[in-house]
């Protein structure tokens, strides 16, 4: 069976950067789950996962637009420190929820002064190509229920972790 909408396939994935880094991997774990056309993953590896079958190995690289997308240097602010009230240490690299006029942001520390804390609401991977090394593992109908939800369950019916 292909690789198509309504269909749920498992992967094993290494992603890596332009340096050669790894920066995820799915190989010392289980394989990755999704419902193909619920925009799940991101659309580059998406597009190249169309038409594949289990046993498929490639390899994939996807540019920034079709990935996390290009970095937006004014999603990059500096806050006042008191927007941090109730946090006694802030350090580089924390993770918190703010609240915007587009809805909610996950932003990333990236500095802290005396008085501002600079944030970064840019996803950690935008601006990067991201290089895949792929391998299908299997490719079944996807039930009703997984289409009505918009994502793959495991395979007990329950919802997946991914």
């Amino acid at each position: 069976m292909q690789i198509t909408e309504r269909t749920i396939a498992e992967f094993h994935y290494t992603l890596t950067n332009d340096a050669d880094e790894v920066l995820d991997s799915s190989r010392d774990r289980e394989p990755m789950r999704y419902l193909h056309g619920a925009n799940s993953i991101v659309s580059g590896l998406e597009q190249e996962m169309e038409g594949k079958q289990a046993g498929d190995k490639f390899q994939v690289e996807v540019a920034p637009e079709d990935g996390y997308g290009p970095r937006v240097e004014q999603l990059v602010q500096n806050v006042p420190r008191s927007a941090f009230e109730g946090i006694d240490e802030i350090a580089p690299g924390m993770r918190f929820r703010a609240e915007t006029q587009q809805g909610p942001v996950t932003v990333t520390v990236t500095e802290v002064g005396d008085e501002e804390v600079t944030v970064d609401g840019n996803h950690p991977l935008a601006g990067e190509t991201l290089h895949f090394d792929i391998e299908v593992v299997s490719v079944r109908e996807a039930s009703e229920d997984e289409v009505e939800h918009g994502h793959a369950h495991d395979e007990n019916g329950e919802h997946a972790e991914h």
